[in-house]
């Protein structure tokens, strides 16, 4: 395998992650490190031999060497900087938000499939050991059929100048939520509830309900203002439920075979029914666990996705499914919380042109 080059964009929070981890990476050559302050950017291409410190991202667009670049700049400047890369014939992974509108995200998404260049969207905790581990015992039927996701992520945090606390959290739950889902997180609606009491002038605690087209529904809880951290998800499926509680190290995955089971049948032949229900109480196991940076399995996909000409995992339609999540969510907020209805997003399957 040809070891393929990358030029991380923005040397700020989420930069310095990585390039350490393309750095590292058996996939992957630092090629440099791209930054308006020319002394942040030498600051950290210092860190890692052979990155060269830059300031002209056109520079960097057009040389040939490169193959790939990571976007870390602020998501306002997502859009411009991802469209000039595939402009330029590079793959493209992009930090979290993929975009800050939807119709950007959509723009991006079709950009990259005419080029025929992976798009990514660095949605980080889908690669860590628990949640490709969830998303492997769903696909493999452990759970059945998914009946209902309730998510929790609560923590005395900060509240953000410009993002409320939906825009600010959820995003963690929902990409994890779509990354799990067989088929993507596709609800019919979203109905968001939040409140300020603090008068921040923003939503810093919010619930928010998502019905999905099986019949099963998602629902999320993200708040600001909590003494105590939880990080919780469970997954109800009709034969196991799934517990991750991410501040466990010791058992981050529970699988509980305890559930209601519902049967029907016919009174005397005719069209009533009457419904018979029993209750399943079986064992709990834990399951067991890799042990790997979810920054490194990333930077594994992105080189995979490119070799093999396939979108990635979490590519650009994924971020374009969470931001559609969102804007309806602020939609419902803006109403007093009643449910703003998603339109299905015409899907771009299959191989790379």
């Amino acid at each position: 395998m040809n070891t393929l080059s990358v030029a991380v964009v923005g040397a700020g929070y989420w930069g310095p992650n990585l390039a350490r981890n393309f750095a590292g990476s058996p996939d992957w050559r630092l090629a440099a490190i791209c930054d308006l302050d020319l002394a942040r950017a030498e600051q950290l291409a210092h860190r890692f031999a052979g990155a060269e410190a830059v300031t002209d991202l056109a520079a960097v667009l057009a040389d040939p060497s490169i193959d790939a670049v990571a976007i870390a700049t602020p998501a306002r400047t997502h859009h411009a900087v991802a469209l000039a890369a595939i402009a330029a014939g590079k793959h493209v992974v992009v930090e979290k938000p993929l975009a800050d509108s939807k119709q950007k995200a959509r723009e991006m998404v079709a950009a990259a499939r005419t080029a025929g260049v992976v798009l990514m969207t660095d949605h980080t905790y889908c690669y860590t050991p628990a949640v490709l581990k969830i998303r492997e015992l769903i696909e493999a039927g452990e759970l059945g059929d998914i009946l209902f996701v309730d998510s929790v992520r609560i923590n005395l945090g900060l509240v953000q100048p410009d993002v409320d606390v939906f825009w600010d959290l959820a995003p963690h739950d929902l990409s994890i939520i779509d990354f799990v889902l067989p088929g993507g997180l596709k609800p019919l609606s979203a109905a968001a509830h939040g409140a300020d009491p603090l008068g921040a002038g923003k939503a810093c605690i919010g619930y928010l309900t998502l019905p999905l087209p099986s019949g099963a529904v998602a629902h999320v809880h993200v708040n600001w203002l909590s003494p105590t951290k939880i990080r919780k998800m469970i997954i109800g499926g009709s034969r196991r439920t799934l517990v991750w509680d991410d501040l466990n190290p010791q058992q981050r995955l529970s699988v509980y075979d305890r559930g209601i089971d519902l049967e029907t049948q016919a009174l005397d032949g005719l069209e009533r029914r009457a419904a018979t229900v029993s209750y399943r109480l079986g064992d709990t196991w834990a399951p067991a666990l890799s042990e790997r940076e979810a920054l490194d399995a990333m930077a594994s996909e992105f080189a995979t996705a490119i070799r093999e000409g396939r979108h990635a995992r979490t590519d650009g339609e994924a971020g374009l499914r969470v931001l559609a999540v969102l804007e309806a969510a602020s939609r419902s907020l803006e109403s007093g919380g009643d449910p703003s209805r998603l339109e299905p997003e015409k899907e771009l399957a299959g191989d790379l042109a």
